[in-house]
């Protein structure tokens, strides 16, 4: 049996799979690693509340079989540009270190649909200079996921991004062939291919939002 490592468990993403890993009987710990408690009681929980912008400093703590990083902001709810990196970039990339550090080997991160190194907008750059940074630990198992707008039940209120996500579940409907890729993708869809992904040897390493929801709904 495994033990699995959260970071965001308290996110949308990471609440999905953390509510599956716990009903997953090829798991008995799931260690979760945020600033705030996820409020679940459960025997396979081991939660830790720290500063994840100093998770080195609990190296001695990250040990484990899987480590699924779920941390993500927005540019909305963090403006300033480089508190959003070291969101967005500082966090994964710490968690590569501590996996190859700590012999981790697989490694699944969230990232973002237009990920790129080179991109003329921050966001997309931001994701993909983490992308870059986090291949170069050459973790055994990195998956990078990379889903289109998230969709799912959030607990805090984004008005801009509910109004948004209306209007994606209108537009879906007219986003075929290439436009595919873009579709919103609901967050238990993201966990179910990332932990489907994390117990079967999966070939690709960058896994786009078209291919997150095909792995999802074969497992149903």
């Amino acid at each position: 049996m495994k033990t699995a490592i959260i970071l965001g468990a308290t996110g949308l993403t990471g609440s999905n799979v953390l509510n599956k890993l716990l009903l997953d009987d090829r798991y008995e710990k799931v260690k979760l690693f945020s600033r705030s408690t996820a409020a679940v009681a459960h025997p396979k929980v081991e939660e830790h509340l720290i500063d994840l912008f100093e998770l080195e400093q609990h190296a001695d703590l990250f040990t484990g079989d899987e480590v699924y990083c779920c941390v993500g902001s927005t540019q909305k709810k963090t403006p300033d540009e480089e508190m959003y990196k070291k969101v967005d970039y500082g966090i994964p990339v710490a968690a590569a270190e501590l996996c190859k550090r700590n012999n981790i080997e697989t490694l699944l991160i969230v990232s973002a649909l237009g990920a790129d190194p080179e991109s003329k907008f921050f966001y997309n750059r931001t994701k993909g200079e983490m992308e870059q940074d986090v291949l170069k630990k050459e973790i055994s198992r990195t998956y990078l996921f990379r889903p289109s707008l998230i969709a799912g039940k959030r607990e805090e209120k984004r008005p801009l991004e509910y109004v948004w996500k209306q209007l994606m579940r209108v537009g879906d409907h007219f986003l075929v062939g290439p436009l595919k890729k873009y579709k919103s993708i609901q967050a238990e869809a993201i966990a179910k291919a990332m932990i489907f992904v994390a117990n079967h040897r999966y070939a690709a390493v960058m896994i786009e939002s078209k291919e997150i929801q095909e792995i999802a709904d074969a497992e149903k």
